[in-house]
């Protein structure tokens, strides 16, 4: 069984009469690299803040590596980095300086750990040029050495590649895969940047307007998204029957008692409506489907705003 890096149950924040974050439940295993989605607003940032200890939950628990007392959750926090923004870096100082501020000021032992992060982050070589000169996938880099510098098992990236031009974020996007390999590194990062994601994630979970509406795996998600055909039938056990015997695929799913989804001869309506048909089967659309992430998520939230 997979280790358990950080639960939450219930997780709810209140300003006042707003509700930011909304009983959210969120689970997340040692090595997994978990896309939390959501639209600017939704509640990601306030979601991460509490996790990191940067604001006190309304209501709710979390535990991190099997603590959930002030103390526990204390003590293994500093098992934890945190990138929810850009942090102040001084303009005039180059990154190796800037770390060794940082270093100094949060107790972090051994001035390896400064190099390391900066190799981790793949700034080894940036010399003596000034923070004020580095461009901002550079200075998103400096950020996230930052967050490395204490050796997470459990890193926290809110909106990491905003604002980076594409080669920024092919760049971050290969930093943040080599971490979750060779470190075996837990990651949370949040986006709304949902094409990217999808190059990353491991898991998903998707929030909308501080709900969370959905947790699953890039693997399910995948299989939720391949290109089929839909079946709309009154009987869909029978129209089982018509695709094993008469059409000889097992390759679909039955999501309704009247829904299927058929992942092979997808060239070959025709053929089915007639074999449907043909046993007197009831077909009432046939329709073909398949999205991306986006068109998945854009589907689920406007599914939970109908229901």
């Amino acid at each position: 069984m997979a280790e358990q890096v950080m639960e939450a149950r219930g997780l709810t924040k209140r300003y006042g009469n707003a509700l930011a974050v909304d009983h959210v439940d969120l689970h997340l295993e040692k090595g997994q690299i978990y896309g939390l989605v959501g639209r600017n607003g939704a509640g990601k940032t306030t979601i991460i803040r509490m996790i990191t200890a940067q604001t006190t939950p309304t209501e709710g628990t979390i535990t991190l590596f099997g603590a959930n007392t002030p103390k526990g959750l204390a003590a293994m926090r500093a098992r934890t980095g945190a990138m929810v923004e850009v942090p102040s870096f001084y303009p005039y100082l180059d990154a190796r300086q800037n770390l060794e501020y940082y270093r100094i000021q949060r107790g972090i032992p051994g001035k390896s750990a400064v190099e390391e992060a900066l190799e981790a982050a793949g700034l080894a070589d940036t010399g003596r040029k000034k923070f004020k000169h580095f461009s901002l996938g550079m200075k998103q880099r400096l950020g996230l050495a930052l967050a490395l510098m204490n050796r997470p098992d459990f890193l926290l990236l809110d909106e990491p590649i905003n604002g980076l031009d594409p080669e920024g974020i092919v760049e971050f996007r290969n930093l943040l895969l080599r971490l979750s390999q060779e470190r075996q590194t837990t990651i949370l990062i949040s986006s709304h940047i949902l094409s990217e994601l999808s190059n990353l994630a491991t898991c998903y979970g998707f929030l909308d307007r501080g709900i969370m509406l959905e947790e699953i795996s890039a693997k399910r998600l995948e299989e939720k998204c391949r290109a089929c055909l839909e079946l709309h039938v009154d009987d869909a056990p029978a129209a089982s029957l018509v695709l094993e015997r008469t059409l000889g695929t097992n390759d679909y799913e039955v999501v309704h008692p009247t829904v299927l989804r058929l992942y092979s001869h997808l060239d070959r309506p025709g053929e089915i409506a007639r074999a449907m048909v043909e046993a007197g089967v009831t077909l009432s659309a046939l329709e073909s489907r398949g999205a991306n992430l986006e068109d998945y998520f854009l589907n689920l939230i406007g599914g939970a705003r109908h229901a």
